[in-house]
């Protein structure tokens, strides 16, 4: 813990208006530069990189390819859609020296479907889903609740390219399974609701939200037939039964968009009777910061973030309760190391603070478990493990350590799922 930067705050900062915010702040895993624009600290980046990787797990099982798109595109491409005037002024335009249109992408419908249009000749092609992780820019009107709501963020966006509306029913639905699995790999209570489509257009749109009773959306959802709605949409469900209203945090989006770009960018295909056909497109993002703060606002108590195992920094931290015994922190060091062996994400505080001091910063941080060394260590051998997500304690022997973190794993994984 002494070499790990995490510069953690003792006060509630008094910028922040929700609770992740605040708890990303303290706990040293974020720092605004900007308004809307954050630096992403060591904590804050080993989360966000589990959440990436369980993204691309999911997505790659269900052949989506990656690959890296250019923020900055050319006016050109969005007077081809339409969308440079009618976007409004989250689009950030500017000129290069030679007074091109130029703006920093929000989305990539533009970009991904002159990739297609160029390169996309025949129906043997598809199905095509081609996806990226990358920085968006929207200049909000008014940047809030830290990295939830702001300017520069992180975003997977994927695209689907079919030959006919029945294929494209096909990569909705397989999204939509691969969007269930990474929200439940999460370890995060989700659902899924029928929704508006924007600006982004299209026919048929699904959110993805996470269950939080600070979360700005409301959600309508029938309890006999789980017929999902946001309240834009409002869809009645067939049962007749009373809608309930729970409150989620939007962190994931598909559209059908059909032909909305393939139509006015002219990306067409052969097929197989010989003639030429518009693709038949759908598109499905994931915001990546704000699903991190989503399970903040779903994950915490008074005393700070209870994280789901799966994207948590790290999973345990060892704490020596006496640094000033030796014998106590050779124990702590080696219990640390014996994790790290066996391919836990382990840290040890050896830190020389009170036990206090570091008692409070874990809970903090919310490190999964915490394996506590104190005085029965050092004369019997026995270990203190606390559950963070739920307050519980267990004590075990040295030997009996990996057994029971073992099990402990196991049982908040099943959990998540």
């Amino acid at each position: 813990m002494s070499a790990l930067f995490a510069p953690t705050l003792k006060e509630n900062p008094a910028e922040a208006e929700v609770i992740s915010h605040s708890l990303m702040l303290r706990a040293g895993m974020i720092r605004q530069l900007s308004s809307g624009i954050y630096n992403i600290l060591p904590l804050g980046l080993r989360s966000l990189e589990k959440i990436m990787n369980i993204v691309r797990r999911e997505l790659n099982r269900a052949d989506g390819q990656e690959l890296l798109l250019p923020a900055l595109q050319p006016g050109e491409l969005w007077k081809e859609t339409g969308r440079w005037e009618i976007y409004g002024p989250e689009l950030i335009r500017f000129q290069d020296r030679r007074e091109r249109d130029f703006c920093l992408g929000p989305t990539h419908e533009e970009v991904i479907t002159d990739i297609a249009r160029k390169e996309i000749r025949s129906y043997r092609q598809l199905p095509l889903l081609l996806y990226q992780i990358q920085t968006k820019f929207r200049d909000e009107i008014r940047p809030r609740f830290g990295v939830m709501r702001s300017r520069e963020f992180i975003m997977k966006d994927l695209y689907s390219f079919d030959r006919d509306y029945e294929g494209l029913q096909v990569s909705y639905q397989k999204m939509y399974n691969a969007y269930s699995k990474i929200f439940s790999s999460f370890g995060l209570e989700y659902i899924a609701a029928r929704a508006d489509s924007g600006v982004i257009g299209g026919d048929i749109s699904h959110e993805f939200l996470i269950i939080a009773s600070s979360g700005e959306e409301k959600v309508m959802r029938c309890p006999k037939c789980l017929a999902t709605s946001t309240q834009e949409v409002n869809d009645c469900p067939k049962c007749h039964a009373d809608m309930e209203e729970k409150r989620g945090i939007e962190v994931g989006h598909i559209f059908q968009l059909g032909t909305k770009y393939s139509e006015s960018m002219k990306a067409y295909f052969v097929d197989q009777d010989g003639k030429e056909k518009p693709l038949i497109m759908g598109c499905y993002g994931i915001g990546i910061g704000r699903t991190m703060a989503a399970a903040i606002e779903a994950n915490h108590d008074e005393n700070g973030i209870k994280w789901p195992w799966n994207i948590a920094p790290y999973e345990i931290i060892v704490i020596p309760v006496k640094l000033k015994n030796q014998a106590s922190i050779e124990l702590a060091k080696s219990i640390s190391q014996q994790l790290v062996y066996e391919e836990y994400e382990a840290i040890w505080d050896d830190r020389d603070v009170s036990a206090g001091y570091k008692f409070k910063e874990a809970d903090l941080i919310g490190f999964p478990i915490q394996v506590i060394v104190g005085e029965k260590a050092l004369k019997n051998s026995i270990l203190e493990i606390k559950i963070r997500s739920n307050g519980k304690r267990i004590e075990c022997t040295r030997e009996q350590l990996i057994s029971v973190i073992k099990k402990i794993k196991e049982e908040l994984v099943i959990l998540q799922e």
